[in-house]
């Protein structure tokens, strides 16, 4: 069974799993997102032949919550029976060649939040934090369907602030191609529980100092939302094709 997290604008990802069952954060235990584009549920269904769990939302460092709580819905997966997970985010593109309203598949990240969710806990190795071979799957069923999905370093940080112009230049020198606010606690959760990771960025606009006009949430989720076909086009080939 797949467990897949959907970011900021990505819900209509949901749209296509023949849905069993819906349990809200609530009634999971876990903190509600306040942040638009992010439902707040667990969505148990079908993607063609494989038995999905979707999670619609998550909560962020920003928002106020501790790592620990930012990942426990990750948590909430393995314990449902998730034996891997495919994590996706909306992110600013630092890449001058990975244009807005394209995808990047994640090879590594920077955890720049400042933060773990294993503090306090256990050494985790992270030298693959993105299963290498289910990556690879992933970008042969995108040049064979005909999506772009260029392979790149995600910049984790805090928020809730877009970066300054000589932020997005240094992690440009630090060699990061997106920066966003979730997904690399998630991973790192999900690693310690012995899951195998696959992550995607919707590139939704260009960071600071690329783009010509004042970035806004607005933006992102109208980008995000037009870029979800695609993605659900990638996961019928592979995760609903298994």
């Amino acid at each position: 069974m797949t467990g897949i997290v959907l970011g900021s604008g990505l819900g209509p990802l949901a749209e296509a799993v023949c849905v069993e069952e819906e349990v809200s954060f609530e009634r999971a235990g876990l903190p509600v997102s306040s942040v638009p584009g992010h439902h707040g549920k667990f969505i148990v269904g079908k993607l063609g032949r494989e038995s999905v769990v979707l999670m619609s939302g998550r909560v962020h460092l920003y928002e106020g919550h501790d790592p620990r709580a930012v990942t426990e819905g990750v948590a909430w997966l393995a314990a449902r029976g998730v034996s891997r997970i495919v994590l996706t985010n909306a992110a600013g593109s630092l890449n001058p060649d990975f244009e807005p309203g394209t995808w990047m598949v994640l090879s590594d990240h920077l955890n720049l939040t400042g933060t773990s969710p294993l503090m306090g806990a256990e050494f985790i190795d992270m030298s693959a934090a993105y299963d290498p071979a289910w990556r690879n799957a992933f970008a042969d069923a995108a040049a064979e369907i005909g999506i772009s999905l260029h392979r790149g370093v995600y910049a984790g940080l805090r928020g809730p602030q877009y970066e300054t112009p000589a932020e997005v230049r240094m992690l440009r020198s630090l060699g990061a191609d997106a920066v966003g606010m979730s997904t690399v606690l998630e991973a790192i959760r999900a690693r310690s529980l012995g899951l195998p990771v696959a992550a995607f960025s919707c590139l939704t606009n260009w960071a600071a100092g690329i783009s010509p006009t004042p970035l806004n949430h607005g933006e992102v989720l109208a980008t995000g939302k037009k870029a979800a076909r695609d993605m659900i086009r990638l996961l019928e080939k592979t995760v609903g094709g298994l």
